[in-house]
């Protein structure tokens, strides 16, 4: 709107070179024109008034808009460097409207004229404008300017019929923005991907995959790798369906390529938020036995908080399912065993545990689910040992005892 007047006056240099012509018809007398097919076409009207009483109009104040005339006959064609060459009739193309009736430019004007002042030589814009960059062309023919390279592309689909929106993302639950938005009309507040979790190579890898691909199987590429091989012609005609699901999928891989140091890194202050006398030892020794079951560092810390916190409760459905009735005798016997073991590392463990069974003629699976139990209070969660030897003897017989007191 600052620059209002820069417009009207590029638009006034096509009046005067033939190329566009005031126009003057009110909002009846084009709502009265016939309609086809659901649009009523523009009958040039006004194209027919001499300067004289064009001149006449301007002074008696009337208002009046300022639209494009399109040539009578010919082609107008382009080369758009995703879908190729583009041809459209001449006599298909509307009188567009340049400036509106208060002055202000329409965006089908506004775009050509600010492109070229800013010495954009490549456009990128979605599809949907495949058929008006032919009215733009003639602009820029008419003015004498050098028309940009064009690059239409597909759009990014919510399904087969519908394009992505922010408030799919509100309504599915997934985001759409790569930071949270906030709206600051209506105070609504959408998602971000950085706030929900997402690593940004992870969210990189797969935006550059819609609508796109450097035609192999592969899908993990770093952003450099994405920089050699991207190539504008080997993007796709058709829609790209936007799934979220898929981008829970390369954070999980790109989780997984990230160091246990990184990753603890992370995990760190949400461990410190419940203990705040947990190690960056300990928290790297629980990512180490945890990240590959997790797609976002923030799932981390419901899975694994039985490593910092000792369980109050159990878990009544595997209570039922893996507390046997000698599982209280059993899990003593295996205290015992455990406070009598000087090398409580994973390997002296698992001999003298397997050993122990064996020589009991227990079965493996009652043992460890119900050790599991006192343990964790639920049936989740890494290796047994790993579990133990992480915790320590002390830690381990004490969670041992409170279980078999606990649940009989």
């Amino acid at each position: 709107s600052e620059r209002k007047n820069d417009y009207m006056k590029y638009a006034l240099q096509l009046v005067e070179q033939g190329d566009a012509y005031f126009c003057f018809c009110t909002k009846e007398r084009l709502e009265s024109l016939p309609d086809v097919n659901g649009a009523r076409r523009y009958d040039r009207h006004c194209l027919k008034l001499s300067k004289e009483e064009v001149a006449a109009k301007i002074a008696a104040g009337e208002p009046y808009v300022i639209r494009q005339k399109m040539p009578d006959e010919g082609v107008s064609s382009y080369v758009d460097a995703v879908f190729g060459e583009i041809s459209v009739e001449n006599r298909e193309l509307e009188d567009n409207i340049l400036i509106k009736s208060d002055g202000m430019p329409t965006y089908n004007f506004a775009n050509v004229v600010d492109d070229h002042l800013m010495n954009i030589n490549c456009v990128m814009r979605g599809m949907e404008y495949l058929s008006s960059t032919p009215k733009y062309n003639l602009l820029y023919d008419a003015f004498g300017w050098e028309r940009p390279l064009y690059v239409h592309m597909p759009p990014i689909m919510r399904d087969a019929r519908h394009k992505l929106s922010k408030r799919d993302g509100d309504r599915l639950g997934f985001p759409v923005f790569p930071l949270e938005w906030h709206d600051p009309k209506s105070g609504e507040v959408s998602a971000g991907f950085r706030e929900s979790g997402y690593f940004p190579e992870a969210v990189i890898n797969f935006l550059a995959l819609l609508g796109w691909n450097p035609g192999t199987e592969r899908e993990l590429y770093s952003l450099d790798e994405l920089c050699q091989l991207f190539d504008i012609t080997k993007c796709s005609k058709a829609g790209a369906k936007f799934d979220y699901k898929k981008c829970i999928w390369f954070n999980h891989e790109y989780m997984l390529m990230k160091s246990d140091d990184e990753v603890a890194a992370l995990f760190a202050p949400i461990v410190r938020s419940h203990v705040p006398a947990a190690t960056d030892s300990q928290v790297r020794a629980v990512v180490a036995m945890m990240k590959d079951r997790v797609n976002f560092v923030s799932e981390l810390w419901p899975l694994c908080s039985f490593f910092f916190v000792a369980p109050t409760a159990y878990d009544e459905k595997t209570r039922r399912k893996r507390w046997k009735e000698d599982s209280a005798r059993v899990m003593g016997e295996l205290a015992a065993l455990l406070e009598a073991t000087d090398d409580f590392s994973i390997q002296a463990q698992e001999h003298t545990v397997e050993q122990w069974i064996q020589d009991k003629g227990y079965k493996l699976g009652d043992v460890m689910n119900a050790w599991r139990l006192t343990l964790v209070g639920e049936g989740k969660g890494p290796g047994m040992f790993d579990i133990s030897a992480f915790l320590g003897k002390d830690e381990t017989i004490a969670r041992m005892r409170r279980a078999i007191d606990t649940l009989g």
